[in-house]
């Protein structure tokens, strides 16, 4: 059967029998539509009259709001799948809802395939049924010129789950703000203008039970707050974060997407109040089990500013199944992000001129990163490594090929008494003083990129197919045109701080200085193909080092066809 990027999932079970049947549903949803699936509730539709059912509305209850939830959860172990429930024809309590729209929804990605659970008495892939299915389908929402239609049952199995409905409701995932016991079947109350944050990195199936929450509670407008700056630094490899512009692009596809009526006014969160803690037109405030705390500071700080206090739903978080022992058990963007360290980001340069029986890696990172580490680890997996610090002492020996233009431009005063150059004393030199720093490097940065090359001679001699240029100024010396990926270490600046000043004898301060005289950990990232990470144990940074080598050995042949 034909795989399609986008489709369109109509369910018309009643929701009580739907939820034991989901997982399958989806499952067979994912084995024919690969990018994004959206998903449209019509409990109790039929299919098989002679008139074309038009879209009905649904109420908004608790039950609705938990089989949302539900639904994103169980679609979580499809993570190639970018799900999205829309929610126009969800309708909460309210005296003031405009009208269903009568006119067709555009979609970001107008789904090439319809499917639906609908079951017909038979069990059959039945004509008329399909065409019923298309014309709802098209009458609601944009969708490809031809668009194919598949009824998944039986598909997803008969007899594995019970027909009759279900009395057990779906475990209880929003707690409102009234004190009083919530139920299934009881409405959710409609309000004009609410607000909802978040980082809101790489979107994730958490992220959008959180905002579908909040598209269903606003009726007229939602304001988003999307961290940015000052709320990222705390944030688990900040680095690998995606741009605000970015976060902002997927997310504002997202939420026209699902509830294209709303007015959606996205913003930077630069404080942890955001526009909660001062706009006194807000009137409620999506929160999930972690935030919950801080929504009911924003609350405080309304009252002490004379504001309303906005109602608060939380939102449970959602369990990740598939988490690593150095992960968070619940979806998150940290995890995401985790699972980014080895993986490749960019496609690796081409470099002609460089031997084509070897590819060279340029390994870099800030100081106290434990670039050094994984230099040593790549070396135990058969790496040739070549050590730019080794390079330099080389260079900087009597005899060595930067030892007469060094004391020529610096004077003998640098040496030592066997004539041997202090590096203490031409690092003094130099550091703080621009002019004198680039004299240096200008001497040294394209003889320590000679001898690298004559390193990588030897390295082709020595029969080695992978070569690790291990620079700390990989990136600063240019010489990123002497490999074919570069690989960044990162750490947080108070751990690399803390590095240094237990491995150097230095002070904080004295370390804060030389990291910040180098380039950042996000400025190298920028210009990496693939980054790693030493803060956790031992163990874990061995598993990222097999990971990345593994990855490196399936695409080495590849990039050598090419450049032969």
């Amino acid at each position: 059967m034909a795989v399609f990027r986008s489709g369109l999932l109509v369910l018309t079970t009643p929701l009580a029998s739907l939820a034991p049947r989901l997982a399958p549903i989806l499952t067979s949803a994912a084995r024919l539509v690969n990018h994004t699936l959206y998903v449209h509730l019509q409990p109790g539709m039929s299919l098989e009259g002679p008139a074309q059912p038009p879209s009905s509305p649904v109420q908004a209850t608790f039950e609705v709001l938990d089989f949302i939830t539900h639904l994103y959860a169980g679609a979580d172990v499809h993570r190639h799948l970018d799900v999205r429930i829309l929610l126009t024809n969800i309708r909460t309590k309210s005296t003031f809802l405009p009208p269903l729209p009568t006119s067709v929804q555009n979609l970001a990605h107008p789904p090439e395939v319809v499917l639906t659970d609908f079951q017909t008495l038979d069990g059959s892939q039945y004509n008329p049924v399909k065409e019923q299915l298309v014309r709802y389908a098209t009458s609601c929402y944009s969708c490809c010129p031809r668009l194919a239609s598949v009824l998944l049952y039986p598909d997803y199995g008969i007899g594995e789950v019970p027909v009759e409905p279900l009395d057990v409701p779906l475990p209880s995932t929003i707690r409102p703000a009234s004190p009083v016991a919530r139920s299934p079947k009881q409405p959710v109350r409609g309000y004009y203008r609410g607000a909802v944050g978040g980082t809101f990195d790489r979107l994730h199936n958490a992220h959008k039970v959180l905002l579908s929450i909040a598209c269903i509670l606003a009726q007229e407008q939602l304001v988003v707050g999307v961290a940015d700056k000052d709320l990222l630094k705390s944030k688990l490899l900040p680095e690998l974060l995606q741009p605000y512009t970015e976060r902002v692009e997927h997310l504002s596809e997202f939420l026209v997407d699902i509830k294209p009526s709303l007015t959606f006014d996205v913003i930077p969160l630069l404080d942890p109040y955001g526009p909660a803690g001062s706009d006194p037109s807000l009137e409620f405030l999506v929160v999930s089990e972690e935030t919950y705390r801080g929504g009911m500071a924003v609350n405080r700080f309304r009252l002490e500013n004379d504001l309303e206090e906005l109602a608060l739903y939380q939102i449970q978080l959602l369990k990740d199944i598939k988490h690593t022992e150095n992960e968070e058990d619940k979806v998150s963007s940290s995890s995401f992000r985790q699972r980014m360290l080895g993986n490749l980001l960019r496609p690796p340069y081409e470099r002609p001129e460089l031997p084509t029986c070897l590819y060279v890696i340029g390994l870099t990172g800030i100081s106290g990163s434990g670039k050094s580490s994984i230099a040593q680890r790549l070396k135990g997996l058969g790496a040739f490594v070549i050590d730019s610090d080794h390079l330099g002492h080389r260079a900087y020996a009597p005899g060595g090929p930067a030892y007469q233009p060094v004391v020529e431009a610096f004077g003998t005063d640098i040496l030592h008494k066997d004539g041997i150059i202090n590096r203490k004393v031409l690092g003094s030199r130099v550091f703080g003083n621009k002019k004198q720093l680039k004299i240096l490097t200008d001497i040294m940065w394209p003889i320590i990129a000679k001898l690298a090359r004559e390193e990588m001679d030897r390295a082709v001699t020595e029969g080695k197919r992978v070569c690790v240029i291990d620079a700390a100024v990989l990136l600063e010396a240019g010489w990123q045109n002497l490999v074919h990926e570069v690989w960044t270490v990162v750490i947080p600046e108070t751990e690399a701080v803390r590095r240094i000043v237990e491995r150097d004898g230095l002070s904080e301060a004295a370390a804060q200085s030389r990291l910040q005289s180098q380039m950042s950990g996000q400025q190298l990232v920028e210009q990496s193909h693939v980054v790693l990470s030493t803060l956790w144990e031992p163990h874990i940074t061995q598993r990222q080092v097999e990971k990345a080598w593994a990855l490196l050995q399936k695409r080495i042949p590849k990039t050598h066809q090419a450049l032969d």
